[in-house]
């Protein structure tokens, strides 16, 4: 017998929420084979079979939160029988008798036993008891339809809907307050559990905000120069690297020439010191499904156009498909992040801490510009903001930082010298 181990997953991670069970009790599987998925506070892991076998039990269930090290579940040697075997043999020999329905929960398996906490004789997943607890739902009282009679968390969730809709003398009152506080059973709703993804996200945008002196400032830059180089040379450099040029590796390029002369802006705070970085990793923000990642390209400054580009293509693709990663998503200097995409004309980004300062690029909008005293024309213009901590960068040095910015995007042959 073999034990499902969750593995080590990085020096930040401890834990891990199973999101799904690829296989089930009694599948064949060999060495190598997708077993389940591991929802982490920063990517999804899958976990594969060590060896040969045959699923003989599942010890933690999808949604049941697991440690670095847990055994959840075990892999037995082909043609083993999975555990709930021998506890359901007694109970086709004994179907004629009414009592006989109860036993496998008078003699569970050692796994199940397991399961048992906080002194009660009810089998149950810490799921199951942590809803009950929630609902107010006595475990004795729900039925489980598990082999062992162990009461799984859906199981609570069935008990708790019949509860509902039973007579008002046989719930308590103040339950439904509780559970709904501020529900209107005459208005459509939908309650569902955050992700831990998405918990995570929560937090860190809170602490960040709390913990760091956050300004933000803002200034326009004039696209023009920048559209033109892509239409002249988009076809060729799309043949040439086999990727499309685009704004970011412009936007990378311009924001590590900045960080050059103004280095404050790659660094960090560790209690009374101030660390300057001396290498530049950008963090590029993609939106995926779970919520919203910052995967690093490292070392910036020694990369060429196409190298940005086809990076942040592999980035981006290997997020949007729950593929990065834990070393692809830390070390962080400095961060990019593009409402633009979805439309945003203007937003004050929140820092990834313990980064000091983040970009935020917006939407290219054509609005009349004055060129001179009698002259105006219709520029393509989009709006750039810098979210810093006051802490270390001042004011003048932020904005200083936003117009060099500005100035190496709308002369971009400086690019080449300073980014």
């Amino acid at each position: 017998m073999h034990d499902i181990i969750v593995p080590a997953m990085g020096e930040s991670i401890t834990e891990g929420t199973i999101s799904k069970w690829i296989v089930k009790v009694g599948d064949a599987v060999h060495q190598g084979d997708l077993l389940l998925e591991l929802e982490t506070d920063k990517v999804n892991l899958e976990i594969s079979a060590d060896q040969d076998g045959v699923i003989t039990e599942i010890l933690a269930n999808e949604g049941d939160t697991v440690k670095i090290g847990d055994a959840v579940g075990k892999i037995g040697a082909a043609g083993a029988a999975p555990a709930a075997a021998p506890a359901a043999a007694p109970q086709k020999e004994s179907v004629p008798p009414a009592p006989a329905a109860p036993a496998p929960v008078s003699a569970p398996t050692p796994a199940a036993a397991a399961a048992v906490i906080d002194g009660s004789s009810t089998l149950a997943t810490p799921a199951a008891r942590k809803l009950a607890r929630e609902k107010g739902i006595d475990l004795n009282a729900v039925t489980a339809r598990d082999p062992i009679g162990r009461v799984h968390a859906n199981d609570v969730a069935n008990a708790g809907t019949a509860s509902a809709s039973a007579p008002a003398a046989q719930a308590p009152k103040a339950a439904p307050a509780i559970d709904k506080p501020t529900s209107n059973s005459n208005k459509p709703e939908e309650r569902k559990r955050m992700s831990r993804r998405r918990l995570t996200i929560a937090k860190r945008l809170v602490e960040a905000q709390q913990t760091a002196a956050m300004l933000t400032t803002f200034n326009e830059v004039d696209m023009t120069a920048i559209l033109e180089i892509r239409k002249r040379r988009k076809d060729a450099f799309k043949e040439k690297h086999d990727v499309g040029l685009g704004f970011m590796s412009f936007f990378t390029k311009a924001v590590v020439g900045a960080l050059k002369a103004f280095p404050h802006l790659n660094a960090e705070i560790s209690g009374d010191d101030i660390i300057v970085k001396k290498y530049y990793d950008i963090g590029i923000a993609v939106s995926a499904k779970e919520g919203l990642v910052v995967p690093v390209l490292r070392d910036a400054d020694r990369l060429g156009f196409a190298e940005i580009e086809r990076n942040i293509v592999q980035l981006a693709g290997k997020a949007r498909n729950n593929t990065l990663e834990l070393s692809e998503l830390q070390g962080g200097t400095f961060t990019i992040t593009n409402g633009g995409v979805f439309g945003s004309l203007l937003s004050t980004p929140i820092l990834n801490a313990p980064q000091v300062g983040i970009l935020g690029m917006h939407k290219i909008q054509i609005r009349p510009v004055a060129i001179d005293a009698e002259r105006m024309e219709n520029r393509p213009m989009m709006y750039i903001a810098l979210s810093y901590d006051h802490r270390i960068v001042d004011g003048a040095e932020a904005v200083q930082f936003l117009v060099k910015i500005k100035e190496m995007l709308e002369d971009p042959e400086t690019l080449l010298l300073e980014g």
